[in-house]
């Protein structure tokens, strides 16, 4: 690796969204030199993903505005995938390799939506919810076409308004929480004004839009593509005809990276303490990683931990109020969307859940871990790494994966000859001779 590949930061993000965003900019502000990363060709992740004609939120263009004139470095198109040794990590570009070191770490690696295999989840335009959007917005022609909506949570609403916005037709919106359960948290949303703002703002975008509770995807259909659903609707089914089907069963926290790392999990999340530290020295972390909250709460956090990283401990400590009634809001969305048992039983026998081995569920009914499934069926070994099939295992049978092994991303060849050049320089550089 060339010495001009190698970037030095006082403080390193990974993760260029709203969380890694504010982290970036508050510690930068607090005089250090700081560096962001992410593998997009523009900072903002998915939730303030540009889009060609659909403007950016107040919040995304004032943060946007904030790290440029705060002189944070942006390493933008660029994935870090491995480490080379304690506060040096390698990230790879489309032609590059980096050797990124750094005094502290902020991880703000963000969530990924949750897929549940159920039969037809596999056809052509069955794509998770979050997933259609990103397309929509990076040019995927939508006007006309008839998108049904279905899994849980609020981000179902978010999606259907801004495809209905760009012209895509919604037959229904199927939500697989219970109306009592939905009613609770319209009374818990009178504690947060905000929330009720912006719920009435969506309300007036989806109106005339059927919505259905209690209700999911029990099987998609199609020759060479999707042509229809057949969703629930309490104790009856419906067939609806439709070109796609955008399906969101919540998120899952990013967590490879900072497992390769070494920072311990808890209840799936990251554990950290007060200022965003991890259990390892020198990291922190931010956002959906340490528990899924939302961009208010992922911003809070990002800010926190850029401050603590920056040794703005008395700043930092100021916005702990602030985080906590964040939290409390995220825990009230935990209970009201959680997946209800049902769900486990959509797979029939020949529904493939790891897709990029074709492995049936069927197949993994066999074993009692995912290290078993893994080692007889090769679950979880393809491209995705586990990425699609863990999420949906633990669900189906409560495993856990149980290891993570560089590199966290696919990596050319010429990169991990390069990583092991370097850890040959390291060992020979501190190993004696005989």
């Amino acid at each position: 690796m060339s010495r001009d590949s190698q970037r030095r930061f006082d403080v390193l993000v990974i993760g260029g969204g709203p969380a890694g965003m504010a982290a970036a900019v508050r510690a930068a502000e607090c005089g250090v030199d700081v560096g962001i990363v992410d593998d997009n060709a523009s900072l903002g992740g998915q939730i303030w993903r540009a889009g060609s004609q659909d403007g950016r939120s107040q919040d995304a263009i004032r943060w946007s505005e904030l790290l440029r004139t705060a002189g944070v470095t942006m390493l933008c198109g660029k994935r870090a995938f491995d480490q080379l040794e304690a506060g040096v990590l390698l990230a790879e570009g489309d032609n590059d390799l980096c050797e990124l070191r750094y005094q502290n770490l902020i991880l703000a690696t963000g969530a990924r939506e949750r897929f549940l295999p159920f039969p037809g989840w596999t056809l052509p335009n069955v794509m998770g919810a979050g997933g259609l959007q990103a397309m929509v917005k990076s040019g995927l022609p939508i006007r006309g076409k008839r998108v049904v909506v279905a899994g849980t949570g609020p981000l179902l609403l978010a999606v259907a308004a801004y495809l209905r916005k760009h012209g895509a037709e919604i037959p229904i919106i199927c939500e697989q929480a219970p109306w009592s359960t939905l009613a609770r948290f319209s009374l818990a949303l009178l504690m947060h004004p905000a929330k009720i703002k912006q719920g009435l703002q969506l309300k007036r975008e989806l109106a005339g839009i059927p919505f259905a509770a209690n209700s999911w995807p029990l099987a998609a259909r199609g020759q060479q593509a999707l042509e229809s659903v057949t969703i629930s609707r309490g104790k009856e089914s419906e067939v609806i005809q439709c070109d796609y089907l955008a399906c969101g069963f919540h998120l899952i926290p990013n967590v490879e990276l900072p497992q390769l790392l070494g920072c311990q999990i808890q209840a799936g999340h990251i554990r950290v303490d007060e200022f965003q530290r991890t259990t390892v020295e020198g990291i922190f972390c931010a956002g959906e990683p340490t528990g899924i909250g939302g961009v208010e709460l992922a911003l809070i956090e990002g800010q926190i931990a850029g401050l603590a990283a920056a040794k703005g401990m008395a700043e930092a400590r100021k916005l702990f109020g602030e985080r906590e009634k964040a939290r409390r809001f995220a825990r009230i969305l935990d209970r009201t969307f959680r997946l209800r048992p049902e769900l486990r039983s959509l797979p029939s026998p020949e529904t493939v859940v790891c897709r990029c081995d074709d492995v049936p569920y069927s197949r993994l009914q066999e074993y009692t871990s995912w290290r078993a499934a893994k080692l007889h069926t090769r679950c979880g070994m393809g491209p995705c790494q586990g990425r699609v099939c863990g999420p949906a295992t633990l669900f189906l049978f409560s495993w856990n994966p149980d290891s993570v092994r560089p590199p966290v991303f696919p990596a050319r060849i010429e990169s991990l000859a390069a990583l092991v050049d370097g850890l040959e320089r390291e060992n020979s550089s501190v190993g004696g001779g005989f």
